[in-house]
């Protein structure tokens, strides 16, 4: 394609048109809104319009994203069903000193999307691979959800038949950290009555439409929202979110050993602080031990 016949490298928000600067060789993987077309970056825009090829995982889908914001650079689909047989191709573009841009239908690609074998080989080529990152419905979701965010595991999509995906459920279940999930509007139901059986009545989060207009979050137990979503299919793909395994506590024979130890060589408060931190336990049930283990002793 001559200088002539390409598309013009540029923008549009609202009435202002931008132009892009150009982008130095590579493959750039960029995040796009999770639904609120508003709810992507510069970075991204430019980066789009400046792109020498656009790989969408459904062209039709990414048209609506790239037509609000007038990107008329080359489009072309890469999903799970073409993605390892166009790769060669894609390498050659990028040896040849074109930058492709990689998008998913929604948020950030890889999670849950096509693209790693991309990537990894495209690394593995010697290319560039940049981040260009935004929207993610997996943070979105933590973000406002209410549970911690210290510590979760991200399990994305659990297997849709029953047997696989019991098994996957039970791998999670002694992670202490919160745990999420996504699920498609028509296993929602099936997905959370699985999780209550084999994890209990644990607090629990369903995010749906998350930054739609129509954008809502359901909370209770485990067993509370399977029951609230056992009937029909509701709209909207879901962020399901639940609470991570409780803390075993360390048997009182332990840590009260340990502290009648402690106590030969420090005093009641040194001991009583040191035992608490150690096995992260409430220093008034450590301390009436010490009063009980000291009075024993006098």
């Amino acid at each position: 394609m001559s200088a002539s016949d390409s598309p013009e490298r540029a923008y549009a928000i609202g009435e202002a048109r931008f132009m892009a600067p150009e982008l130095a060789p590579g493959l750039y993987v960029v995040a796009t809104p999770i639904g609120n077309l508003r709810d992507i970056t510069l970075r991204a825009l430019e980066t789009l319009a400046a792109a020498d090829l656009i790989l969408c995982e459904d062209t039709r889908q990414s048209a609506k994203l790239l037509e609000h914001y007038a990107i008329r650079s080359p489009r072309s689909a890469l999903h799970e069903h073409n993605e390892r047989a166009r790769i060669d191709g894609i390498l050659d573009r990028l040896s040849a000193g074109d930058a492709v841009a990689l998008i998913s239908d929604a948020g950030t690609p890889l999670l849950s999307d096509p693209g790693f074998p991309l990537v990894r080989a495209a690394r593995e080529a010697g290319h560039d691979v940049f981040a260009i990152p935004g929207a993610s419905a997996l943070l979105a979701a933590l973000s406002s959800a209410g549970l911690p965010t210290d510590r979760f595991t991200f399990a994305g999509f659990l297997p849709p038949k029953q047997g696989a995906r019991s098994t996957a459920i039970a791998a999670l279940k002694t992670d202490p950290g919160t745990l999420v999930f996504y699920e498609s509007p028509r296993r929602l139901g099936k997905t959370l009555a699985a999780l209550a059986e084999i994890l209990g009545p644990r607090d629990a989060v369903v995010a749906l439409e998350l930054t739609k207009r129509f954008e809502r979050m359901r909370r209770g137990t485990l067993p509370d929202l399977a029951a609230e979503f056992a009937e029909g299919q509701t709209k909207g793909e879901a962020v399901i979110l639940v609470a991570g395994a409780p803390e075993s506590e360390t048997p009182e024979t332990d840590w009260s050993e340990a502290l009648q130890a402690t106590l030969q060589t420090s005093s009641l408060r040194e001991a009583v602080d040191d035992i608490t931190s150690r096995f992260g336990l409430k220093r008034k049930q450590v301390y009436d031990r010490a009063l009980t283990l000291k009075n024993r002793k006098d």
